[in-house]
């Protein structure tokens, strides 16, 4: 879910943290990939003409391995290096958004019942695209997928994105790419939006500097993260009432969630309602500390795909036509072995001039000291 309505407020209050680009812009960089957000992603757009997921002759869901496929050449193509982040185990304040999205399913499914009796095509899919999740199968196809390609990956111990932050963090990589706004909250220096599916929605990439982001909304970490939970997020729900404007409002007016709650308890009318057993602190701990695998520990390298091994997989297996993978697979191999070239901004150090000193001083001072 990420945290609701961020990005808005960066936006208006930090409007020089962001940046629009193209896929060629990152030409270049070492970025960590959200893993489950892309497979997400691959199973509700890569479809058949019919709108039906793409499956093996068994009947297996291969749309996760097409897109997963292509999406990394592509990527590589263009000069990138990507590191696919996988979730570990989810922490325990998590579950609650876990149930809802299980009730949303629910909801989605019993409304899909209805609909495939009385409604259109557009009407199934609507719903059919509601009922996707990602299965652990699936997770571990993606993973066996990109060992053969040659592509690094990283299992998280716990959230992906917070696993990401810190390779970037560290220098192992340039940024972090998802499409959960939650990332902010780990510190990466640069964040990522639509990177794996830009090119195909023709939209730009979301480029978000953190350091300037928080500037803009004259906010330290510690500020950031409280106004992220009064927004909303995945480990607990908002006080009621509480929209983008008023969290900020209510963070600048009294600087902390203890002093909101606070302020709030002790008005007299119910206009911010807030939840029972509120676990504002434990979210606070664990974007302040999370649960992450330091960055000097990870060992990341590409190599050469396994051309033989992936249409073994991709093709006997789960039945992609051979001469595509082949093709797929050469040129990943070709834009793997040139390697990507360093950024111009690399070569460069930018030097700060020495001040010159005025010229009628220059003209009152020695030509003998001036030298010295």
């Amino acid at each position: 879910m990420g945290v609701k309505g961020l990005n808005q407020l960066i936006k208006e209050f930090s409007p020089g943290a962001y940046k629009e680009f193209q896929l060629k812009n990152l030409f270049g960089r070492k970025v960590a990939i959200d893993a489950l957000m892309c497979l997400y992603q691959f199973l509700i757009a890569v479809r058949q003409s019919d709108g039906a997921q793409l499956t093996s002759e068994d009947g297996e869901t291969t749309s996760h391995l097409l897109g997963m496929f292509y999406r990394t050449i592509r990527l590589v193509e263009n000069g990138i290096k990507p590191v696919y982040v996988f979730d570990g185990k989810p922490p325990v304040l998590k579950g609650g958004e876990l149930a809802k999205r299980s009730a949303r399913r629910e909801d989605a499914q019993s409304s899909l019942d209805k609909v495939k009796e009385e409604g259109t095509i557009e009407d199934v899919m609507k719903y059919e695209k509601r009922l996707v999740s990602v299965s652990r199968d699936q997770n571990d196809e993606a993973k066996k997928l990109l060992q053969l390609m040659g592509i690094p990956l990283v299992e998280a111990p716990c959230e992906a994105e917070a696993q990401c932050a810190e390779l970037a963090k560290s220098g192992k990589v340039f940024g972090a790419a998802s499409e959960d706004m939650d990332t902010l909250c780990y510190k990466p220096p640069y964040f990522l939006r639509h990177l794996t599916f830009a090119e195909a929605r023709k939209m730009p990439i979301d480029e978000i500097a953190y350091e300037q982001a928080i500037e803009g909304l004259d906010m330290d970490h510690n500020t950031f993260i409280d106004l992220c939970i009064l927004l909303g997020c995945d480990y607990c729900d908002t006080i009621k009432g509480v929209g983008p404007k008023t969290a900020l409002k209510l963070i600048k007016e009294h600087g902390s969630l203890e002093k909101i709650v606070e302020y709030i308890e002790s008005q007299k009318d119910l206009k911010y309602k807030i939840p029972v057993d509120w676990p504002y602190k434990e979210a606070r701990e664990l974007f302040l500390n999370p649960e992450v695998t330091p960055g000097k520990d990870v060992t990341i390298r590409w190599q050469e795909p396994d051309v033989e091994g992936l249409v073994e997989y991709m093709v006997k297996q789960k039945g992609f036509s051979e001469d595509r993978i082949r093709s797929g697979a050469e040129k990943l191999k070709k834009a793997l072995k040139g390697g990507v070239q360093g950024r111009l901004d690399g070569f460069f150090t930018v030097v700060a001039k020495p001040k010159r000193t005025a010229a009628k001083d220059d003209k009152k001072t020695p030509a003998k000291k001036r030298r010295r």
